[in-house]
């Protein structure tokens, strides 16, 4: 999770959503891929930190099935990047932060609980949870400060 962390200060420094996210294999520990949201920079609305990496790790692996891998992502899911990880058969996902507003796998669309859900992983939230929610915090709050002082906002 401390990778994924320092994924979303990445993307925090380039103006995206201080989100970060690692595909990792938990037999050997081995870190297989790591990306940070880039929508705005990629003029890509899929392109959250959850679907860069693991079509980072699809691409690596030579194969879009990632079962028994795991995915550790700074803040919940949304019910887009739950889809995908259910589509590609990710073993386990560890999340910091709930996301009440957005999320699809804790809260909102719970897109595992339906039962029309191809694949639904073990799930494990609120690890490093202040950490990634203090990162989201200060960084909307640095954008709305920003905007509200008449400096443009990004």
């Amino acid at each position: 999770m401390r990778i994924a962390l320092a994924e979303a200060q990445a993307a925090a420094a380039a103006g995206e959503a201080p989100i970060g996210a690692v595909v990792a294999d938990p037999a050997t520990g081995e870190v297989i891929a790591r990306a940070h949201n880039a929508p705005i920079g990629l003029h890509d609305p899929t392109a959250h930190a959850e679907i860069l990496a693991m079509r980072e790790a699809a691409r690596i692996r030579g194969n879009y099935r990632l079962t028994g891998l795991a995915l550790y992502v700074t803040l919940e899911p949304c019910p887009m990047c739950a889809g995908a990880i259910s589509h590609a058969r990710i073993g386990r996902v560890v999340y910091g932060a709930d996301d009440p507003k957005g999320g699809g796998v804790a809260h909102g669309a719970k897109v595992f609980d339906h039962p029309t859900c191809h694949w639904k992983p073990a799930v494990e939230g609120g690890l490093m949870a202040e950490e990634s929610a203090t990162l989201l915090r200060d960084f909307f709050r640095a954008r709305r400060g920003r905007s509200a002082g008449g400096a443009p906002s990004v």
